[in-house]
């Protein structure tokens, strides 16, 4: 593993996430369905922000708290393991998610609902159904037999002309509904033809060059 300091100056992204505490175990478990759901990530408690190391106080607290956070706010439970490494001493807690085999995991809320989160650059996003799908079947069949059909070939004609493509324009394009044209996706985005792009405001298909 690259030193801490390393790790830190590359900064939040896809597989690492800073905390200076924790301090809320529902926001916590958020980030490691989302971790779990990804390909595995890194949490550092004692970093700020910033990169600014502050280290911890008492990590058998943030422990317990992170614990509870993965076998009770999250759903199935997650199993994190911890190592402690001091920097400049100062005492950094990694908490190491691996990748999930039993995706999709769910985060409680504060108002009691389940919700699932995959990891977009430095960021814990709501899951969309599609991506829901797609990791409900990622496990489940590592071959998914993809015949081009007349729908499959309008879709690559037409990310050929206009680089992407989302649901609403998609299911316009085939004249179908939306659950047909979702599955249709799901197929490409599980065999590695399409993949899925998310922003804040929308998400969007593009081909896998």
């Amino acid at each position: 593993m690259p030193s801490i300091k390393n790790l830190i100056l590359q900064g939040e992204g896809v597989r690492l996430d800073f905390k200076k505490t924790i301090t809320n175990t529902e926001k916590i478990a958020k980030s490691l369905v989302a971790f779990a759901n990804n390909k595995g990530g890194k949490l550092l408690v004692g970093v700020a922000d910033d990169g600014t190391i502050k280290g911890v106080k008492s990590e058998e607290e943030e422990k317990y708290m992170i614990l509870t956070s993965a076998h009770q706010f999250c759903k199935p439970a997650i199993e994190p393991y911890f190592e402690e490494i001091y920097v400049d001493d100062k005492l950094v807690l990694v908490v190491n998610i691996p990748e999930s085999d039993t995706k999709p995991h769910y985060a409680l809320d504060d108002n009691k609902k389940w919700w699932a989160y995959i990891r977009i650059d430095d960021k814990s996003v709501l899951a969309s159904r599609i991506i829901l799908e797609v990791l409900k079947q990622d496990h489940k069949n590592s071959g998914v037999l993809i015949s081009y059909s007349d729908n499959e070939k309008k879709l690559l004609q037409y990310l050929d002309e206009h680089e992407k493509v989302t649901l609403k324009e998609f299911s316009k394009l085939l004249r179908c509904s939306y659950r047909k044209a979702q599955k249709i996706l799901v197929n490409l985005i599980l065999t590695n033809v399409i993949r899925t792009n998310t922003t804040e405001k929308e998400e969007y298909f593009t081909a896998v060059r």
